[in-house]
């Protein structure tokens, strides 16, 4: 029985020093005050709580503010939401990791991880249609991979209709344009937190002749030596069924996913865009059907 009671002791006062950190970034963050963290510790105590639900219960925080706070606990770092330095709602794996929403994407993380080798570093998103999710999957699946510590590079080719930029509040006016035509260097690459390897490089300047660019052999020479300095490169791409630019883009990955979204796609454009994918020499590895 000593043995046991140690062994319970031992186990007790990690949890009430995390207890003390939470309520430390809490503070710092200016969520809660000095004395609300003897509150919190009072109630939790009394009736057996976790300090976060504690604090849930007695209305201190949201359980936004707590989640977010845990993450930053364990050295999981969200990216806030919204404001100059925040991303948009869309992103929720880099402010709120924990939503249901993420999981599936973990899922296809692990798929990814054990399926693929050193080689391939390169993976292209595409999908039949504007509308289908197709940058709400390469944003969050880039932002997923960097949270495991992949340094994770996410570029942009739709010189069309981008998206990346609005999705990470990111200045748009110099990008892979500028980086294609020689006009700029790898500098414009945007990191998106300080402890986050996760990097994006928008579009820039939409130019008048994206097919053309994409379709430079200076394109594959940026690839290369992105796959240098990056453990991954995620490449956002246009529709596949309305130019031929996903095509020249996804030919230059290792790898290719498909994405579908529910009761939107339509089965035609997505057995078309299969097939123009196939004949360009496409390596799909896989489809993805979203609800988003």
């Amino acid at each position: 029985m000593p043995k046991v009671s140690n062994s319970v002791e031992k186990v007790a006062e990690p949890v009430r020093d995390r207890s003390r950190a939470l309520g430390a970034i809490l503070v710092e963050q200016g969520l809660l005050k000095p004395e609300d963290i003897d509150e919190i510790q009072r109630f939790a105590s009394s009736r057996r709580l976790r300090f976060g639900d504690a604090a849930l219960q007695l209305g201190l925080l949201t359980q936004r503010d707590v989640d977010i706070a845990i993450a930053q606990q364990f050295n999981y770092p969200t990216v806030p939401r919204g404001g100059k330095n925040g991303v948009a709602d869309d992103v929720v794996a880099a402010y709120l990791p924990q939503s249901e929403l993420i999981e599936p994407l973990r899922a296809l993380r692990s798929q990814l991880s054990l399926r693929w080798d050193g080689d391939h570093k390169i993976l292209a998103i595409v999908s039949p249609s504007r509308g289908e999710g197709r940058s709400w999957l390469a944003a969050n699946l880039a932002t997923v991979f960097a949270q495991m510590g992949k340094r994770t590079l996410l570029i942009d080719t739709d010189m069309r209709f981008p998206r990346q930029h609005q999705l990470f509040n990111l200045d748009n006016a110099v990008g892979l344009s500028a980086l294609l035509t020689g006009r700029a260097g790898r500098e414009i690459v945007c990191r998106i937190h300080p402890q986050l390897r996760l990097f994006v490089l928008p579009t820039g300047m939409l130019p008048p002749n994206p097919q053309e660019l994409l379709g430079r052999q200076v394109f594959d020479l940026v690839l290369r030596l992105f796959a240098d300095q990056y453990d991954l490169i995620i490449m956002d791409t246009p529709a596949v069924s309305e130019v031929a630019d996903a095509q020249i883009v996804a030919a230059r990955a290792d790898a290719t996913i498909v994405l579908a979204r529910r009761n939107y796609t339509r089965q035609a454009q997505l057995n078309s865009a299969m097939r123009n994918l196939t004949q360009s020499g496409v390596n799909v590895i896989g489809s993805v059907i979203t609800d988003h």
